[in-house]
């Protein structure tokens, strides 16, 4: 028992050490930077580089910039959830159905997850650009002239009108995003229903359910485990976007479509800003550990509970 259990530990030692180094030790020299005045590589050289605390994460929440960044990561995620969730949801019923065809809407459906963010952003730039002069529209706006309905015709990506804090040029980015992941939310919500047991559904019918009653009152419910899933992965995935919005609009006129990510990649590899590159990754990376470690916490439990 010794042996084997010396064997396993050999196996998986090189993977341990890998993410020992490459995961919580970059993690940790993050912290260590984010805490420091290190802003280029001659402040290094010079012995310059000393701990200052949080002054850089101060500085942050006083920047104009900054704020507005987590205001737009905040509506994107919340649409984003809404949009993928609710399409998703309903692609599933309907493929679920088995329908003539379904099968292969199914695979239509599911495309989009086989395309790169970056992929997805420069094609839906090439949909949602505008016109560079009036009479020359392109895309949606081009679509929306030859239907004689010039007054809906838009800036999209580069208008700078707000909704109170909402920027609307945040819109096409989350199309975009929804058009790429409800394929995938589709996937799982259809698993989901494909795995509750047909005996329940038809012991409800024959006790006088509809198929809308059946569907809100048995298997909704019986969803939740996928639908908390789906909000973790999703949820995840928005906060630290950056691909998607890089390709496709960048930080936007005004930062109207500008992201935490594209802040730290701009301070970090553009001005050599690296501790207040760090601090936002630091933060960013608490952000994403809200929404996760909560739902690690509960499989834990409930794994321990069976």
């Amino acid at each position: 028992m010794k042996k084997e259990i010396l064997i396993g530990l050999l196996v998986i030692l090189p993977s341990i050490i890998a993410i020992a180094i490459f995961v919580y030790g970059f993690i940790f020299w993050t912290v260590r930077v984010s805490t420091s005045n290190w802003n280029s590589f001659s402040s290094l050289l010079r012995g310059e580089y000393h701990f200052v605390g949080l002054r850089n994460y101060k500085r942050l929440f006083q920047d104009d910039r900054f704020i507005k960044d987590l205001w737009n990561t905040l509506f994107f995620t919340l649409f984003f959830l809404i949009g993928s969730m609710s399409i998703g949801l309903l692609l599933a019923v309907l493929v679920d159905k088995g329908l003539k065809g379904s099968q292969f809407f199914q695979n239509i459906y599911l495309f989009p997850m086989a395309i790169s963010f970056v992929v997805t952003g420069t094609v839906w730039r090439w949909i949602f650009a505008p016109g560079i002069i009036p009479s020359d529209p392109q895309g949606v706006n081009l679509l929306l002239k030859k239907m004689g309905l010039d007054h809906l015709m838009w800036g999209w990506y580069t208008s700078t009108e707000h909704i109170g804090p909402f920027n609307l040029a945040l819109i096409p980015v989350i199309i975009a995003a929804v058009w790429q992941m409800s394929g995938y939310t589709m996937a799982m919500y259809l698993a989901g229903l494909r795995g509750i047991p047909v005996d329940i559904e038809e012991a409800a019918k024959v006790d006088g359910a509809s198929d809308w009653q059946v569907f809100w009152r048995i298997k909704f419910p019986l969803l939740k485990p996928i639908t908390l899933s789906a909000m973790i992965i999703l949820g995840h995935i928005s906060l630290k976007i950056f691909d998607l919005v890089f390709a496709m609009t960048g930080s936007g006129p005004g930062f109207v479509t500008d992201m935490p990510s594209i802040y730290m990649f701009e301070l970090t590899f553009r001005s050599n800003r690296y501790a207040r590159g760090s601090a936002i990754s630091i933060i960013m990376l608490l952000m994403v550990a809200v929404v996760i470690v909560p739902y690690l916490v509960s499989s834990m439990k409930e794994e321990v509970r069976r």
